[in-house]
């Protein structure tokens, strides 16, 4: 045991520490003036129910007992007591599926201001709006956290599209609403079939707002600020006492920057020529993060990027991933 901490400290120590940005934001203040509410009041609007939304997660239930019961022993009585569970279940999960398409409106907006022109004003000028942005990253690593943890959801959802198939809709008698229903159904299995569809979400409307716009170096400027500047307001909070929240937060902030612009830069994340120091990060997560949110974090980091088995990647990198839990 001795022996891999001394390998694990000289992986992450070889390289020294990580770029310093030249934004700085303040994540323990989160209040907002006249104008901001003002300028910002569509992508507000987006981040009004994201707390919501997690407690409606965070205690999802399920419907996995009355389920059993009505395919173990069916009949009248068995069917309608699970599809009275499911349905209201199931308007759990169309709602944080509306909510991934209402990303895929707003994060535009948001990308639109932060990285068209000079990445670094541009965050200096608008750091509310780089605040709502780091807010929507944050809600989407809890989510798919959460996500992960609730396996009922695939089975309620299948067993919903089951009824649907065997027409259980008794008050869907008209034909184009059923249809309508069933597309929609259709649309939000794809959605669950991924085991973190908020990231998932994310990832693809950035991408698609750099191939339509051709910002890719300065969306990856962006998004490399933003690790960094997360980086170094966790690193500092010897120097600058700051909440435990507020250290949890940019942890997750600064993991989905780097899934994100491992995705949408070419050379990727880990690749030598990036402004991210890995290291570094992986260092501060061990050292900063909670008991909770660590393993998660790491594990983000190891499975949803794409560039981490690449050749070029660095075999230190790929031994300290490799090595970390």
């Amino acid at each position: 045991m001795g022996n891999f901490i001394s390998q694990f400290n000289d992986l992450v120590n070889r390289d020294g520490d990580a770029k310093v940005p030249d934004v700085q934001l303040d994540f323990e203040d989160s209040s907002m003036t006249e104008e901001d509410l003002e300028s910002y009041s569509n992508v507000l609007h987006m981040l009004e129910p994201t707390a919501d939304l997690l407690e409606l997660l965070r205690t999802y239930e399920g419907c996995g007992e009355y389920i059993r019961q009505a395919i173990g022993s069916p009949g009248p009585e068995a069917e309608a007591e699970a599809w009275n569970h499911v349905r209201p279940a199931v308007a759990k999960l169309k709602m944080f599926y509306k909510y991934s398409t209402s990303i895929e409106h707003c994060l535009p907006q948001i990308l639109q201001t932060l990285c068209i022109g000079d990445v670094n004003k541009n965050l200096e000028r608008h750091q509310t709006l780089a605040r709502i942005l780091c807010q929507l990253l944050d809600f989407v690593f809890e989510f798919d956290s959460l996500k992960m943890k609730t396996p009922q959801i695939q089975n309620d959802f299948s067993y919903y599209r089951r009824c649907l198939s065997r027409g259980k809709l008794s008050n869907e008698t008209d034909l184009k609403s059923a249809m309508n229903e069933d597309e929609l159904a259709n649309q939000v299995s794809m959605f669950y079939a991924y085991p973190t569809p908020m990231l998932k979400t994310v990832t693809e409307v950035t991408t698609q707002f750099v191939a339509k716009n051709r910002v890719g170096r300065s969306v990856s400027e962006c998004l490399s600020t933003l690790a960094n500047v997360c980086y170094h307001t966790v690193s500092n909070s010897k120097k600058k006492p700051q909440r435990p929240e507020t250290t949890a937060f940019c942890l997750r902030v600064m993991v989905i920057s780097i899934i994100i612009y491992d995705h949408i830069d070419p050379q990727g994340a880990f690749s030598k020529s990036s402004p991210i120091n890995i290291k570094s990060s992986v260092k501060v997560i061990h050292s900063h993060g909670n008991a909770s949110d660590t393993p998660n974090l790491i594990s983000a980091l190891k499975y949803n990027t794409k560039h981490l088995n690449d050749p070029s990647t660095p075999k230190t990198i790929k031994t300290l991933m490799a090595t970390t839990a």
